[in-house]
């Protein structure tokens, strides 16, 4: 049985309310201002949101029992702005009662809501009052946007990230050990910080059904808190000719604001033989990077030139090879002539993959045996591209050489300090 729906009512005269959707998930009645969403809650374009596979989405009510939860802001004074202090030790407005004690249990399948392009922050709200949970939550087409969430019986966790939504249709994943979704805020932001990603394969969002191949910039939103967007326009297969010539950095200056971030790294397909990607290190490679710097700057943004990440070859020593040698010399060559920062991932990278070794290192590439993946049945030995477990160690590289640069103000905003520990804010959020 659908969900029964409470929608908020405008206040005439009152100024334009920034969020867009509010969703309260499980069976039963929904919450003031929100719309419930029952687990066979199943998408449909005329209604513009729901579950794509409703065959693998449960529903709980658990018997109300009010103040058994500690702290949290979903559902205060209006939404994820209010006070978290409104609530506290002391017990739990109504609406939060509400939304915690319903929830739904979607076993890796996405909810889909239609939204216009733009940036959105996203809250999420889950837990269960008498059990532990375990909840993944991607975006897009794997896009990793937040840590691993994990909570105990009586314990609710509130998380926020940002979101880039080209296409009309914002897709978040939801899966797990354990997985709970008990509601979502959707709220605009278009004045939110972006981190722009410019960048081939092994920088690239790649596709769901190629699980376990990413790029380290698929991973990398999980590493920063809801005030920074990485917004990842890298494709497969460019280089830095071939993806100026699409017109794809013009399509990123016109969103590129002042004070934003612009990373570009190329180098893999720039070695190619072919007229479309083909570049010379000394000369046209440096002249077309230089135009994403300049068009960054342009626009008053801080553009970060990035080496390219090693290829795994080593000799018959045992040692790893440099396959990128003079184009890594010629970004190197540029950030020092522009004055522009370097995030140097050759070196960062090499070292890495030295330290893993020639066995170990096949880990963070895609070796994968026949049979071991789904989207791989017949295997892959692959020395270029990185599965998810290398890609997620590269994101933390970057995340480190943003934190050793002092890039401000994207390093405050990283969820890890240096010793590799969430903060304690977001330690906060999740009621630990």
């Amino acid at each position: 049985m659908a969900k029964k729906e409470k929608q908020a009512q405008a206040v005439p005269g009152s100024p334009r309310q920034p969020v867009v959707r509010r969703f309260d998930f499980g069976p039963g009645e929904a919450a003031p201002g929100y719309t419930g969403v029952a687990p066979d809650c199943q998408y449909d374009a005329a209604r513009g949101y729901g579950f794509e596979d409703i065959t693998r989405v449960y529903g709980r009510e658990r018997t109300h029992r009010p103040g058994t939860a500690a702290g949290g802001s979903l559902g205060e004074g209006g939404g994820v702005a209010g006070a978290a202090g409104a609530a506290g030790a002391a017990g739990t407005s109504p609406i939060q009662d509400r939304l915690r004690r319903s929830f739904c249990i979607p076993l890796g399948t996405a909810f889909v809501i239609d939204v216009p392009d733009g940036v959105y922050q996203v809250a999420i709200c889950l837990g269960d009052r008498l059990a532990e949970t375990h909840t993944l939550i991607r975006a897009g087409e794997g896009k990793q946007v937040l840590p691993e969430l994990r909570t105990l019986p009586g314990q609710w966790a509130e998380e926020r990230f940002s979101l880039a939504v080209r296409g009309g249709r914002l897709r978040i994943i939801v899966s797990g050990e354990a997985p709970r979704l008990n509601a979502i805020e959707v709220t605009e932001a278009p004045e939110t910080l972006r981190l722009m990603l410019a960048g081939d394969s092994t920088v690239a969002d790649q596709p769901e059904a190629g699980y376990p191949y990413a790029g380290w910039g698929q991973m990398l939103p999980a590493l920063f808190k809801h005030d920074v967007c990485v917004d990842n326009h890298a494709v497969s297969g460019r280089s830095s000719k071939s993806f100026i010539d699409e017109g794809r950095l013009d399509a990123m200056l016109r969103e590129l604001k002042a004070g934003d971030f612009l990373f570009i790294q190329f180098g893999h397909n720039d070695e190619k033989s072919d007229t479309a990607r083909r570049t010379d290190p000394s000369t046209t490679y440096k002249e077309y990077l230089q135009r994403y710097v300049d068009g960054a700057k342009d626009c008053g943004a801080q553009p970060v030139l990035v080496t390219p990440v090693v290829r795994r070859y080593f000799d018959e020593e045992g040692k790893l090879t440099d396959t990128h040698e003079a184009y890594t010399a010629a970004v190197r060559e540029l950030s020092e002539a522009c004055q522009v920062p370097l995030i140097d991932l050759a070196e960062l990278t090499h070292a890495l993959v030295q330290q893993e070794g020639v066995e170990g290192s096949r880990n963070l590439y895609m070796w994968v045996y026949p049979g071991e993946y789904r989207s791989f049945p017949s295997g892959v030995q692959d020395n270029t591209h990185f599965q998810a477990s290398g890609a997620a160690k590269v994101a933390e590289l970057v995340a480190a050489s943003i934190r050793r640069l002092e890039l401000q103000p994207l390093w405050m905003y990283l969820r890890v300090n240096e010793a590799g520990e969430r903060s304690r804010d977001d330690d906060a959020k999740a009621g630990i």
